[in-house]
């Protein structure tokens, strides 16, 4: 048996952006106001932006309450999936559903969704971009399942995602201590005379000709920035294409070892990573390695710290990028080696951590991703799944 979202639902409505001419519907703003970014697939904690109660009044925002789960509607994001931890808006682009509670567990909605997803966002319609609508998704067909049923397997899976969303909480705790103690380091430092040309090896990569079959689906890691702006964290295991020895030496990458950093200069300047296996890039990249190995985290948060002056920097008539040739030429505040080695002896061990927790929640989503489907088919029983999160949580 099916029913459908607008069944399942005591609400179903889309949200507003207050016009940016007017600041103090931004600043101060106490408000919680998603965006289809800060959708990442699970509970929604984090926000890029808040909005005023003069936001709020004057556009079509309105207070969601906790539990209400969110789909993007647009573009890059469509079909992505989150749940409000807290009393929230919400821009136009993402669909708002408050679950009825007589009929319907929110976090089992938002499986459900996350399940069905895939040919909901196949009837996205658009030529310059993908667009769903709220009629879509309330006509979207769930199968019908008792409250009882949709706690139970809500629980199992919920299990994963709340150990997933530990995780990210230490791993996110681990960098922002990394960072306060660069900005203790760094307080009352100037800039020096040497630029981050001199400290590095500063390089950039390619992309193998997507023509010859021979260059792909090799055994070496080959990032893009969508690898990197993906991360829960700053830390890079795997990446969505692969090449062969063929295909690295035919394009203008070098293998990067790991440790290496990782700057995205294109389009999106400056998002991060610490490649954690050696990696090769293509050319929308800033590899930096330090020549002095002590070095090479202090760089790390250096680097993270000056974004907006590097993106002050960039140009380009289609997208912004920065150059290697000026990035090279940023100054840099250097420690004495005494620091140095000091810095490093602290952060290395917190990015340890950090790292660390980002390969136990891949285990997890890949156990949850795998659940999911066999817990809603009913392949799969309550009692079954249990053990097996178990096992892993």
């Amino acid at each position: 048996m099916k029913t459908t979202v607008a069944a399942l639902c005591s609400r179903v409505t889309s949200g507003g952006t207050p016009n940016r001419a007017h600041p103090e519907y931004y600043e101060p703003g106490t408000i919680p106001w998603v965006k289809t970014g800060d959708l990442l697939d699970g509970p929604v904690s984090r926000y890029d932006e808040h909005i005023s109660k003069e936001g709020l009044a004057s556009s079509s925002a309105k207070l969601l309450p906790e539990g209400t789960v969110l789909m993007a509607m647009y573009g890059a994001t469509v079909g992505r999936l989150g749940w409000l931890t807290e009393e929230a808006a919400c821009n136009q682009a993402a669909c708002a559903m408050i679950a009825n509670p007589a009929v319907c567990d929110y976090r089992w909605l938002f499986y459900a969704l996350m399940w069905s997803r895939s040919g909901l966002v196949g009837l996205a319609s658009g030529a310059a971009q993908q667009n769903l609508n709220a009629g879509l998704i309330k006509s979207m067909e769930l199968p019908a399942t008792l409250l009882a049923e949709q706690r139970a397997i809500a629980e199992v899976l919920g299990a994963l995602d709340d150990k997933i969303a530990a995780n990210d909480r230490v791993g996110n705790l681990c960098l922002e201590l990394a960072d306060s103690m660069f900005t203790e380091a760094v307080r009352g430092m100037r800039l020096g005379g040497q630029t981050f040309g001199d400290l590095a090896e500063v390089a950039g990569g390619g992309t193998p000709k997507t023509s010859f079959e021979e260059y792909w689906n090799g055994s070496i890691p080959w990032a893009t920035p969508t690898d990197v702006t993906a991360l829960n964290g700053p830390y890079l295991f795997t990446t969505s294409r692969m090449i062969t020895e063929d295909g690295l030496a035919a394009c203008s990458s070098k293998l990067y070892p790991k440790q290496s950093i990782l700057m995205t200069s294109r389009a999106t300047i400056g998002a991060f990573a610490i490649a954690q296996v050696p990696v090769a890039v293509n050319q929308g990249f800033i590899v930096v390695n330090a020549k002095n190995p002590i070095h090479q985290f202090w760089l790390f948060h250096e680097m993270r710290s000056r974004v907006s002056e590097f993106i002050s920097h960039a140009n380009g008539a289609t997208f912004l990028e920065l150059s290697r040739g000026k990035f090279k030429q940023f100054q840099v505040r250097i420690p004495d080696p005494d620091l140095a080695r000091s810095f490093s002896r602290q952060v290395v061990p917190l990015h340890e951590q950090a790292a660390q927790t980002m390969t136990e929640t891949a285990t997890l989503v890949a156990t949850r991703d795998e659940l999911l489907p066999l817990l809603m088919s009913g392949k799969v029983r309550v009692r079954e799944a249990e053990k097996i999160v178990e096992e892993v949580v």
